[in-house]
């Protein structure tokens, strides 16, 4: 359901915003740092995982749509699935993606892109995606069952990092071989195993701060202290009732993440069995979506005995910035009992390796990082001395940097005081799908450059987040939302003096500044 139609005034404001979105969209590369320094540097750009072949295999391509995609839209929606095959059979092959519904074309993944979007069978996670748009290929010989009679929903979460709205399809293609096919006959049924660090839960997620781990890299939920350990889900660890066979199996990261690691204990012994590696395509290392996770070779197998434990981890870079709202995910596919070719890992080595599901994607070219215009905060005169700052259709009304005059200088607070956000365009009379969710997250000072998929980043020397101001639903007592429940947020107490710039991670064309002063502060007029 999209909005009430604005009033005139509104519309003006969103018409001169959009303007500006169009400009702070239109950016070019800003590589500050190699990828080719990352731990996925080794793995092979070119060398990509290839789908089984089977006699009589069927490709299919299905639409889940048209989805209205309200302006700013950050909510978890779920919706029965009946785009899916008419006849049993098995899927050998899921590839996902995201389109306009207008035209088919993939969006720009700094304009709108597929947070996750999660295929439940049986209201069962089976099939996962993010915007990394990892392919899932089972080796030769093996597939996930598919019934008509299964009950599918699609769990999704579609960002919309602008004011303006518009519809999407969410695709995906299955490569099926039908039950009635002779093919089929030679095909092992797998299932599937959510692997999750955080979860299961609607939207399990974790925070990874800037500087936190060892030596530059931060490990869920093996690092986590404190609050943090309130995020760990049951899901990480799972203990294997019979002996199995694990076939296949690939990772889910958000930016800033290195790799998931997959590991079995037996008897007090640990042993790796896959790690999903982040190759990243980005030119500035670990800051975006250009990336795709490696996922097992064909012929990976992992015999586990019954009582073997499986656990997932994931694995951050803390050197460059803060990550919020991260994720950690395998979905491990397994066959009943130990399957011929099998490695027991406990007594042979396994090769954790894996190649990527797919190259650089284009709609992962507009890297951001350009100069356009806004102002340096730090180099303005002070504006309000004032205690509070209102967001209202996209716009900090203090501190802004599109605004001009007094009302776009960085608000004044004394060193002690707390300057306290309230966010207008989401507030408790309004739904889920009317609301856009804004943060109040440290950047880097100017931070004023072209928005993309690299650029801005939460890379404040001193870090701070709001999380996402506004409300929404809950589900079975957990929250099945991104929304922090709240749509107001203050800043720290104990902030040095000094000029302060942030940014929305929602929309991140949004920049904002404020200033800590000294108690006995003069403020500086024109």
């Amino acid at each position: 359901m999209l909005p009430t139609k604005p009033s005139s005034s509104r519309r003006s404001a969103r018409s001169a915003l959009a303007a500006l979105v169009a400009l702070a969209l239109a950016g070019a590369t800003s590589a500050t740092a190699s990828a080719d320094a990352l731990p996925g540097a080794h793995v092979s750009a070119t060398s990509v995982l290839q789908a089984a072949t089977y006699p009589g295999i069927q490709h299919l391509h299905y639409e889940f749509g048209p989805i209205d995609i309200a302006p700013g839209q950050n909510n978890i929606e779920i919706a029965v699935n009946n785009h899916k095959p008419d006849v049993p059979g098995y899927i050998t092959r899921f590839k996902p993606d995201l389109v306009y519904a207008k035209d088919h074309t993939v969006p720009r993944v700094d304009v709108i892109h597929l947070h996750h979007g999660v295929w439940l069978a049986n209201l069962y996670p089976t099939f996962a995606a993010g915007e990394e748009k990892t392919v899932f290929n089972f080796p030769q010989g093996y597939g996930y069952h598919f019934d008509p009679k299964d009950q599918w929903l699609m769990n999704y979460m579609i960002h919309n990092l602008t004011p303006n709205p518009t519809k999407v399809f969410i695709t995906y293609d299955i490569d099926f071989v039908p039950d009635s096919d002779p093919a089929a006959q030679s095909i092992t049924p797998v299932h599937p195993l959510w692997m999750d660090v955080s979860g299961i839960k609607p939207y399990p997620v974790f925070d990874v701060i800037r500087g936190s781990g060892r030596n530059g890299r931060f490990t869920f939920p093996d690092q986590a202290r404190g609050a943090q350990k309130r995020d760990i889900g049951p899901a990480h660890v799972w203990t294997a009732p019979r002996d199995i066979t694990l076939v296949a199996t690939a990772g889910h990261l958000h930016p800033g993440g290195l790799w998931t690691d997959l590991k079995a204990t037996r008897g007090g012994t640990t042993k790796e069995l896959f790690r999903s590696e982040a190759k990243y395509f980005e030119p500035a290392g670990a800051v975006s979506w250009d990336v795709s996770m490696t996922g097992t070779k064909p012929d990976w197998r992992v015999a586990l005995r019954a009582g073997d434990r499986l656990n997932v981890s994931a694995t951050y870079d803390t050197r460059r910035a803060s990550w919020y709202e991260s994720m950690g995910i395998m979905v491990v596919f397994y066959a009943d009992g130990i399957q011929p070719g099998a490695v027991d890992p406990f007594s042979s080595p396994v090769d954790w390796h894996g190649l990527i599901t797919h190259g650089h994607l284009r709609e992962n070219d507009n890297h951001g990082g350009k100069a356009i215009g806004l102002p340096d905060a730090r180099m303005l005169l002070d504006g309000f001395f004032t205690r509070s700052v209102s967001i209202r259709d996209y716009v900090f009304g203090r501190g802004d940097l599109s605004l001009t005059g007094k009302a776009g200088r960085p608000p004044v607070i004394r060193r002690g005081q707390s300057l306290k956000f309230t966010n207008f365009d989401a507030t408790k009379s309004m739904s889920p799908q009317q609301s856009a969710y804004h943060t109040i997250t440290a950047c880097r000072a100017p931070c004023n450059r072209s928005t993309g998929i690299a650029y801005p980043l939460a890379d404040a020397r001193v870090p701070f987040d709001s999380g996402e101001l506004g409300y929404g639903p809950t589900l079975g007592g957990m929250k099945f939302t991104p929304a922090a429940q709240r749509n107001t947020w203050r800043t720290p107490k104990n902030l040095r003096p000094g000029t302060y710039t942030y940014f929305c991670r929602i929309h991140p064309f949004m920049r904002g500044s404020f200033r800590v002063v000294a108690d006995k502060h003069r403020s500086k007029r024109r």
